[in-house]
C-alpha cells in the first residue's frame, strides 16, 4: 500500500476522512474506494462488531452521496430490493416505488441470510446499472455501489451465495479485529459520541463521477495485460484449483489496477499493482478441489503461489 502523501489530492482527503472514524484500516478503506472507482461492487466477510457497516457509513458520507441499507432477512422478498407497483385509485393508474436499491451506495446487511431468490435481485443492478419490475427496465443513479456483509462463523439459516453472484464482486475483503493500541484509540473516539457523526463529505457526488471516468484514461500497457492473463490463467490449470478464473476476473483485475494506479498518483499501471490486487480479486472467483481442502489449502496461499511463479514483465512495450 502507498503511503497517504501520494494519493491523488482529491482522494487523500477522502481516506483521512474515513480514517477519523476507522481506526488502523487503511488498507480496506483504500479497497473500497477502489472498488468505487472502478465500478465496482465489495463483499466484506467477517465476525459481527469489527466496523463493516461503519466502513460504508462513512465512505458514503466522505463523497457525499445518498446511502440506503438493506437488512437481509429470510422473509426478504425480492420487491423488497426493487422496489413495487401499487395502484393509486385516484389516477387509475399503477405508480412505482422505488425500493432501497434506488441509491448511491448500498449496504447490502449480512447478505447470505436471505433466500437465492432474493439475493439475485441486487445481480441485475449490481452488473448491468439497472432493474427490470413489471417489464420496465429502470436505470440506477450513479455511482451505484453495494457493499455487502456476511458472517462467516453463523452458518446456520443461510444461505452461501452463489458463484454468479460472487464474481460480481469486484473485492472479497475482511476487516479483522484492532490491535491494542488501535482499539484503544477506538474506545476514545466513542466515548462521548459516534465518531460517524463528526464527519462530513469532502468530495461532491459531481466530482465521484468525473473521477471514476478519469479512470478510464490510465494507461494499461500490452506487457500488464498479458501478465494479468498469464496469473488467471494459471488458475485454471492449478493441479489444486477445479474452476479457475473466468475472463471477468482479468477485466476485474486491470480495472481495480487503473483505479488503484489512479489513488496512488500514477496514469498508469506497473506490475506491483496487479501483484497487489489479485490477492483480493481472484480467491472468491475460484473453487478448490476437496483433495486441497482436505491437505488445509486456501484459495488465498494458491493465488500467492501463482503470483510468485509468474514471470514479472520488466520492459513496457513501444504501444503507447
Amino acid at each position: 500500500m502507498s503511503h497517504i502523501e501520494e494519493m491523488h489530492p482529491k482522494l487523500r482527503r477522502v481516506i483521512e476522512n474515513i480514517e477519523n472514524v476507522m481506526i488502523g484500516k487503511r488498507d480496506v478503506s483504500v479497497l473500497s474506494l477502489v472498488a468505487l472507482l472502478a465500478n465496482g461492487h465489495v463483499l466484506l466477510e467477517d465476525v459481527p462488531g469489527v466496523g463493516k457497516t461503519m466502513m460504508v457509513r462513512a465512505l458514503a458520507k466522505s463523497v457525499g452521496v445518498e446511502f440506503k441499507r438493506i437488512q437481509f432477512t429470510p422473509d426478504l422478498l425480492p420487491s423488497d430490493v426493487t422496489g413495487v407497483s401499487i395502484y393509486n385509485p385516484k389516477e387509475l393508474r399503477f405508480e412505482f416505488r422505488e425500493g432501497p436499491i434506488f441509491g448511491n451506495v448500498i449496504l447490502a446487511d449480512e447478505i447470505n441470510r436471505t433466500s437465492p431468490k432474493t439475493q439475485s435481485a441486487l445481480l441485475e443492478g449490481m452488473e448491468e446499472g439497472s432493474i427490470t419490475v413489471d417489464g420496465i427496465t429502470r436505470v440506477l443513479a450513479k455511482p451505484f455501489f453495494v457493499m455487502a456483509t456476511q458472517n462467516p462463523v453463523d452458518y446456520e439459516g443461510t444461505y452461501p451465495l452463489p458463484e454468479a453472484q460472487l464474481d460480481r464482486f469486484l473485492f472479497k475483503l475482511r476487516m479483522g479485529y484492532p490491535s491494542k493500541s488501535e482499539e484503544f484509540e477506538v474506545l476514545t473516539l466513542a466515548e462521548k459520541e459516534r465518531p460517524i457523526h463528526k464527519i462530513d463529505s469532502v468530495i461532491t457526488k459531481e466530482e465521484l463521477v468525473e473521477l471514476q471516468n478519469e479512470i478510464q484514461h490510465v494507461f494499461v500497457d500490452e506487457t500488464i495485460k498479458h501478465y494479468i492473463i498469464d496469473i488467471t490463467g494459471k488458475t485454471r490449470k492449478h493441479p489444486s484449483i477445479y474452476l479457475g478464473a473466468s475472463p471477468r476476473a482479468s477485466i476485474a483485475l486491470m480495472k481495480a489496477a487503473q483505479a488503484y494506479a489512479f489513488i496512488t498518483g500514477r496514469d498508469y499501471i506497473i506490475p506491483d499493482d496487479i501483484q497487489f490486487l489479485a490477492q483480493y480479486v481472484l480467491p472468491h472467483r475460484i473453487i478448490l478441489r476437496s483433495e486441497a481442502k482436505f491437505e488445509g489449502k486456501t484459495a488465498e496461499e494458491i493465488v500467492s503461489d501463482i503470483i510468485i511463479r509468474t514471470t514479472v514483465p520488466v520492459q513496457r512495450s513501444l504501444s503507447r
